[in-house]
């Protein structure tokens, strides 16, 4: 009897525990078609094909630095996932997650991780432009939801401009650019 009680309360205990650790976390997903080509060749042959980013962040998180409009958070190994045309691309490493909300202009989120792909390494940075207040200045102490959810993606006219846009670096192909149509939600 002492023993189905101290098993139950060390499961109350866990369950307790893992709940506020389960709820403390927030997942973007961005997803949609790759294309126009912006810049560079594609030799991975992405533009046209489907594209997620799925990036998982604990709302507990501290900045590693801000500025008055930004704030950048380091995510650990595996908090991006990255799925271009079916294919998912293992992220090795740490990631990094920034979230820009201009007095004026649409605010954005921007990840930055390296994927290895056949033991060929490479590094993906993917733009989400979204509308303009959809965070505030507390993302500065943690990391937030967007609102409203979900949002219209649209492409960028051209590479590094305003708009979506998936950039990726891969060793001796050189980097592509290319637009992204879809939505973001979390």
């Amino acid at each position: 009897m002492l023993r189905r009680r101290s098993l139950s309360l060390c499961a109350a205990v866990f369950i307790l525990g893992l709940c506020p650790l389960m709820a403390a976390s927030i997942t973007y997903t961005i997803s949609g078609t790759l294309g126009p080509i912006l810049a560079g060749s594609d030799r991975l042959g992405a533009n046209g094909e489907s594209g997620v980013l799925t990036i998982v962040t604990g709302a507990g998180l501290t900045p590693t630095s801000t500025t008055s409009t930004s704030a950048t958070y380091t995510l650990p190994k595996n908090a991006i996932t990255v799925n271009i045309g079916g294919t998912i691309y293992g992220t090795i490493g740490t990631s990094t997650l920034v979230y820009n909300f201009p007095a004026s202009a649409r605010d954005t989120i921007v990840v930055t991780t390296n994927v290895s792909v056949s033991g060929i390494n490479g590094k993906v940075v993917g733009t989400a432009s979204l509308a303009h207040g959809s965070f505030n200045a507390k993302v500065k102490n943690h990391p937030q939801k967007f609102t409203p959810t979900p949002q219209t993606l649209t492409a960028a006219k051209k590479a590094g401009g305003a708009g979506s846009q998936i950039k990726y670096t891969v060793p001796f192909l050189g980097s592509t650019v290319v637009g992204l149509n879809g939505t973001a939600s979390n």
